[in-house]
């Protein structure tokens, strides 16, 4: 008999299939201490948690550190989880500040989140486009360029432009994600497209200055 039990499934959702297995079963689980059903969160949003914590980071070892520390707070956390929101919303808020407090540590200038939504300031127009997409910066610049521009942008901009331009969240949800406004969010998106757009010429005009430069020097040497 004791040996029987000890060769039974540990847990409840080790008994379950995964392809059988729901997201809201499995956090129900997770919430009762199943481990099993913690790694089925860790598949289902592993991947997403990671791509977010990589654009915001920009670093491959920094992000997977950061992951692992997202999931850790899950773990620690999934208890207060009451279904107010979708789970990977209030999942990638978690995550979302685990990186806002890291790169705080690291001294990074923040851009505020309840900064007031204000008109364009060049040209005094209405607020209506703000959070419109952008087509300006599609094909206008390379990936590289794009990828350190980005990373060059205040966390706080950062973070909203990822969320809305990258992974594709509507200005609803990274409300709920960060904890603002949806007027604060739009207006946060619309300083990172102007920020990054000043980012993408400076880097046109290092490169047109590197060129000439490449071109004086070789227009200098001896035939």
């Amino acid at each position: 008999m004791a040996r029987k039990r000890a060769n039974e499934p540990k847990t409840a959702a080790a008994l379950r299939s995964p392809e059988t297995l729901t997201e809201a079963e499995a956090i129900r689980l997770a919430q009762a201490g199943d481990a099993a059903a913690f790694e089925f969160l860790y598949q289902l949003h592993g991947r997403r948690v990671y791509a977010l914590c990589l654009r915001m980071v920009g670093n491959p070892a920094d992000a997977e550190d950061l992951m692992q520390e997202a999931f850790l707070q899950l773990f620690r956390k999934i208890g207060t989880f009451r279904g107010e929101s979708a789970f990977s919303t209030w999942l990638h808020r978690m995550t979302v500040n685990v990186v806002l407090m890291r790169l705080r540590k690291k001294s990074l200038p923040a851009a505020s989140l309840e900064e007031t939504t204000e008109p364009d300031e060049e040209t005094g127009g209405p607020r209506k486009d703000i959070g419109a997409p952008d087509l300006r910066l599609s094909g206008a610049v390379d990936r590289v360029n794009l990828e350190r521009s980005i990373e060059k942008l205040p966390p706080g901009y950062r973070t909203v432009f990822v969320l809305h331009d990258v992974q594709g969240y509507e200005h609803n949800e990274i409300a709920g994600i960060m904890g603002c406004s949806v007027g604060n969010s739009k207006s946060q998106l619309h300083k990172a497209r102007t920020r990054l757009r000043e980012l993408l010429q400076e880097e046109a005009r290092d490169l047109a200055r590197q060129e000439r430069q490449v071109a004086k020097t070789q227009g200098s040497l001896p035939d």
